[in-house]
């Protein structure tokens, strides 16, 4: 497994309820908005501390593509099939091809919590890693984020490994702990 793979990985995914799609300019507007209606509960998240633009929101938008498209991540845009209404964003990044592993970000639009669909959503992404060879998925939550660590667990069914300390700065530039959690492809050997 190598960067190649990320190139050629799909760019398009179909879940129950859902249609993923890696980033595209017309998705500016919709997330710029998500995120700004969902800012009080994204405190966890460095790019998510104030309102952002309509330009911030495009560049954001063609800056991913251009990741996606130079095979350092996959990013993915869900949105609601029945209705189209915009759900999150989900990104599968810091590959490591040799072990082969990668991380699973996530960031889901508040006024469509509760129905399960960023469940979906990073399920999808998830199969889609373990399809591609990936032995195993991980996802970072700090510490203080319980809402994170109880969707880690409890929706997604990651398993919780422990906590490393002081290994990353929080979005207020602090050094703190991040709980490390993660799902296994029961293909892999």
């Amino acid at each position: 497994m190598d960067r190649t793979h990320l190139i050629q990985a799909p760019r398009e995914l179909r879940a129950e309820r859902l249609a993923l799609h890696a980033p595209r300019p017309e998705f500016a507007p919709v997330f710029v908005e998500s995120l700004n209606t969902s800012l009080p509960g994204l405190g966890f998240i460095g790019w998510a501390q104030h309102p952002q633009t309509p330009a911030w929101a495009e560049r954001f938008m063609a800056d991913g593509l251009a990741y996606v498209e130079e095979g350092d991540c996959l990013i993915f845009y869900a949105f609601e099939s029945a209705s189209g209404r915009y759900v999150g964003r989900v990104d599968l990044h810091s590959w490591d091809f040799s072990a082969p592993r990668c991380e699973v970000g996530y960031v889901g639009d508040v006024r469509m919590q509760g129905r399960g669909l960023m469940r979906e959503a990073v399920l999808a992404c998830v199969q889609l890693a373990f399809e591609m060879g990936v032995a195993r998925v991980q996802a970072l939550s700090e510490a203080g984020n319980l809402r994170a660590l109880r969707f880690a667990e409890s929706s997604l069914g990651f398993q919780r490994e422990g906590v490393l300390r002081n290994f990353e700065r929080d979005a207020q530039r602090r050094l703190g702990e991040q709980v490390m959690f993660a799902s296994y492809n029961p293909a892999a050997v």
